[in-house]
């Protein structure tokens, strides 16, 4: 964003009159927020958690209570059935890890995308994503050690209309990548660690 470094969602607030929004998005409390973060970085904070229970088969329910930002736990209820397709020894009864994980690096991406197009004054009719990866099963079956059970390549491919230049899509584009947090995550090594406790 070349207005402003970052963008950062907030409590629910009173409505915002239509008039003063673009996309959808109120630019005021936009840039009110990223003023306040810039004050007092402790704002800066937000932190996520999910629990994943294991239903029967490849059938288990990823859970959302809450999350925390700038030191404020806000309660959540979602829950997100995922599965696998029948070819890979499931029931076809919700999406898959691969796709939940494309579902949310689009969706990541997109949001940043509107978000920073917003606050350049741009307005959108329409944005869309598309992202193709290709797995290599022999890796995720460990049938040869040498092969990558994850991705080597990802392509993201937005098509996007509105009253700002194919310029100034292309920044809003290169901001929504370069600002999103899954993009980044999936884009460069993240540090995950992992440990087994007997329920």
């Amino acid at each position: 964003m070349e207005q402003q470094d970052q963008q950062v969602g907030r409590e629910e607030r009173p409505e915002t009159p239509e008039a003063n929004r673009i996309n959808g998005i109120d630019t005021s409390q936009l840039f009110a927020t990223i003023d306040a973060v810039k004050a007092d970085a402790t704002k800066a904070r937000c932190a996520f958690s999910a629990t994943t229970r294991w239903k029967h088969g490849t059938v288990s329910d990823c859970e959302v209570s809450r999350y925390e930002l700038g030191g404020e736990v806000i309660p959540q209820s979602y829950t997100m059935r995922v599965d696998e397709p029948a070819a890979l020894l499931g029931t076809d009864q919700a999406p898959n890890p691969q796709m939940m994980l494309f579902a949310a690096i689009n969706s990541c991406v997109l949001n940043t995308f509107v978000v920073n197009a917003a606050a350049r004054g741009i307005h959108l009719e329409s944005v869309e994503m598309d992202i193709q990866g290709e797995l290599d099963l022999r890796g995720f079956l460990g049938i040869d050690e040498n092969v990558n059970p994850g991705y080597d390549e990802l392509r993201i491919i937005c098509r996007a209309r509105g009253d700002g230049t194919r310029e100034q899509l292309q920044q809003c584009l290169d901001a929504g990548t370069h600002y999103s947090p899954n993009f980044q995550s999936m884009s460069r090594p993240v540090n995950v660690k992992y440990e087994l406790e007997l329920a």
